[in-house]
């Protein structure tokens, strides 16, 4: 199993982070180990040691099929469920590796990075192109976003993540963040939502 994860795909995160509103040239691809995976409602461990750790809140969507080179007007067929995902970041890792010109798959792979939700049929779903999505921190809202606001569509993303990879069956895509990023703390506890459904629920310890 391969854990795809997209990076700067909402132009309101690009100006948090970077302070200016733009689209990649291409999508931005990075991957995480599949010992990030944290499903069942399993607690987070924060790595403290590891500095600031924040929460990006994401689509996410499961590759149910084998594919290689697919063409973007087929590519709705190579997945079959979404839910919502957390992509842990390390912050304050992530910003020495990138200052000092490094690869920063450290500050995304760590164990327990990939928090995932229950999946849901895509055919519940008139456009997953169209879905809300929010995260709420202790009974509070703390992000918010709409797939419609992604950079680069999903079908977008498989086409150009396939030219590189072999999708296969099981396969994660994590399909990038909206603005809205921030930290999460000890006994936090962390729900989840696609449109009214709660399909994520876990604490941090």
């Amino acid at each position: 199993m391969k854990i795809f994860a997209i990076g700067k795909n909402y132009s309101l995160h690009n100006q948090e982070m970077e302070g200016r509103e733009y689209k990649p040239e291409e999508p931005v691809i990075f991957l995480k180990a599949d010992s990030s995976l944290l499903k069942d409602h399993k607690p987070f461990f924060i790595p403290t040691e590891l500095g600031r750790v924040d929460y990006e809140t994401e689509m996410v969507v499961r590759i149910c099929r084998l594919g290689k080179s697919i063409p973007q007007r087929f590519a709705h067929r190579y997945y079959d469920a979404v839910t919502v995902g957390i992509d842990f970041t390390a912050r304050d890792l992530q910003d020495r590796l990138k200052n000092a010109g490094l690869p920063w798959d450290l500050s995304k792979g760590f164990d327990g990075a990939a928090a995932i939700g229950e999946w849901i049929d895509k055919e519940k779903f008139l456009n997953i192109q169209a879905l809300h999505f929010h995260l709420d921190i202790n009974g509070k809202t703390v992000q918010a976003g709409c797939t419609s606001d992604m950079l680069y569509t999903v079908d977008e993303i498989i086409a150009y993540i396939s030219q590189f990879y072999t999708l296969k069956t099981g396969d994660i895509l994590y399909t990038g963040t909206p603005a809205g990023v921030g930290p999460v703390h000890i006994n936090d506890h962390l729900e989840g939502y696609l449109e009214d459904r709660k399909v994520l629920e876990f604490n941090a310890k």
